[in-house]
């Protein structure tokens, strides 16, 4: 498991929201938490989750596992398969654009 650079970024700006919002260091703490646990899970079968919408627009095979508090998703992982390495390449909120190649490094 490969977590990038951007990944991790995002993860620590989205826990940072969730402190704020929520005042509470707790509820911030298992969001996180549990986003990791979800993450560190895509290292057993990793294909079984679907490709993201953006897959054909990027080139690469791109797929997306989704992750939020409660029922309502909100959140989406994207990640690659590079022989056995799972790389989390970026995540993002569900009402946030597409991501692009630009978003992700690749041009």
């Amino acid at each position: 498991m490969l977590i990038s650079p951007r990944a991790n970024m995002r993860l620590v700006e989205a826990t940072e929201w969730y402190r704020q919002v929520s005042g509470d260091s707790e509820v911030a703490d298992r969001w996180l938490t549990g986003f990791l646990m979800l993450l560190s899970s895509l290292e057993q079968q990793p294909d079984r989750h679907p490709p993201a919408s953006e897959r054909d627009d990027l080139g690469i095979d791109v797929r997306e596992v989704h992750y939020g508090s409660g029922r309502r998703l909100t959140h989406r992982a994207l990640f690659r398969i590079q022989g056995e390495v799972v790389e989390v390449l970026t995540i993002r909120h569900t009402a946030e654009q597409d991501v692009t190649r630009g978003d992700l490094g690749l041009e």
